[in-house]
């Protein structure tokens, strides 16, 4: 297992990094605070600032880690400690299918979001979907003491919740290319998605 982590850590996690940047920066606000939820080290958040210096970065994590790249807040993975409409932006960024619910931190997102929310997640279609998502799961956090149920919803279970919480998808990516080639036609795939959820307030109440 440690073998494998390390493979994970120096030939994946940094092409991830970047390759989400690359995918994430451009549906960012010009401006404006962005807090970064199960930001682990922080480094995408740092990543995302050094792209645009105009955008002040927070984290959010249950674990936090001795050095971050970002300010990081510790939170019960339930409640958002923070007041309604008060970031600009949140970033889920593979972090709803470690919830059991994923409908909870969603409907927090949107409370304390004024524009958008975006989500980097998992689609359960194709051959050996959940097998693979699990694999790639464990390798990259089981170390770190991170909660695994492997909870990953199908296209259609995504949709379904996002309609269900009155969220609208504005963005949707699949073709996300974070892994190397050939690792990328097993590992990437359509299992891979960054979506953009445009946040509206005006039916909710004060």
């Amino acid at each position: 297992m440690k073998m494998l982590q390390q493979i994970h850590s120096h030939a994946v996690h940094s092409r991830r990094v970047e390759s989400l940047t690359r995918h994430l920066a451009p549906l960012l606000p010009p401006d404006g605070l962005v807090l970064d939820i199960g930001c682990g080290d922080g480094l995408l958040g740092s990543c995302l600032a050094e792209s645009n210096p105009s955008l002040k970065l927070k984290g959010l994590d249950v674990l936090v880690r001795s050095d971050t790249r970002i300010p990081v807040t510790a939170f019960d993975g339930t409640t958002i400690p923070f007041e309604n409409n008060s970031v600009d932006s949140v970033l889920l960024i593979d972090v709803l299918h470690h919830t059991v619910d994923p409908t909870v931190i969603l409907k927090e997102a949107k409370r304390v979001a004024r524009k958008s929310i975006l989500i980097k997640d998992h689609t359960r279609n194709g051959l050996f979907a959940r097998s693979t998502l699990r694999f790639m799961d464990w390798v990259g956090n089981a170390s770190y003491g991170v909660a695994l149920p492997y909870n990953y919803l199908s296209y259609e279970e995504w949709q379904q919740m996002f309609s269900t919480l009155n969220l609208e998808v504005t963005d949707w990516e699949s073709n996300l290319h974070l892994y190397p080639r050939p690792a990328d036609y097993l590992f990437g795939r359509s299992l891979h998605f960054v979506a953009k959820i445009r946040v509206s307030h005006e039916h909710t109440a004060e």
